[in-house]
């Protein structure tokens, strides 16, 4: 009986149980080629890894239903607030630093008459948000709450500040994830703002 155990634990391990170990090392090794590869094709290529692509993009945007910032007296964030114009949806906290760097961007911006700019306030406290408007200014023409993120997971935000430009027929025409810099304002979005209008943006 010894000996008859002794063979059965001795027997190799199946090649089922040395696949499940190595899974960790498999999904892990995965993970870093991914990430070196994003890093090569933005080293070697100039390519810039905050243009993530959506597949919200060609698509209509998601419906907005978002109550107002309290006290900032500008509309709520809702369908109505951006039909029928070209608009710039920007998600923005006040505890978001990248936020704060952008901000200025969005006010020069907000110079541009065809341009309509509105705000997703992202899990944010409201005296906060309005702290952060009134020392650094209000480029936009509403603004919805977003307290439980459920808004930003419709719009597939990956994190913020993010931005979508959205055609007056409603279709989302461009995304930015990260502040907007000198580069991706060339690059991306006025290219996309003069395809929209059909001449040059501003």
């Amino acid at each position: 009986m010894s000996e008859t155990s002794e063979t059965e634990t001795a027997r190799p391990r199946g090649f089922g149980s040395y696949a499940l170990a190595l899974l960790p090392l498999i999904v892990f090794g995965g993970i870093a080629a991914t990430a070196a590869k994003m890093l090569y094709d933005q080293d070697f290529h100039g390519k810039n890894i905050t243009e993530i692509p959506s597949a919200l993009i060609g698509t209509k945007a998601p419906a907005l239903a978002l109550p107002p910032l309290d006290g900032a007296n500008l509309p709520a964030l809702t369908d109505a607030a951006i039909k029928g114009k070209l608009t710039l949806v920007n998600v923005f906290a006040s505890w978001c630093v990248p936020c704060r760097d952008e901000h200025p961007v969005l006010k020069e911006l907000a110079k541009d008459g065809r341009l309509n700019i509105v705000a997703i306030n992202y899990k944010d406290q409201n005296e906060n948000a309005l702290r952060f408007l009134g020392e650094l200014g209000n480029p936009y023409h509403a603004i919805g709450i977003d307290p439980n993120g459920k808004a930003a997971i419709d719009w597939g935000v990956y994190g913020i500040p993010e931005s979508y430009l959205v055609a007056p027929d409603g279709t989302i025409l461009y995304k930015r994830v990260g502040p907007f810099d000198d580069a991706s304002l060339k690059e991306g979005l006025y290219p996309a703002m003069e395809k929209a209008l059909g001449k040059p943006a501003s």
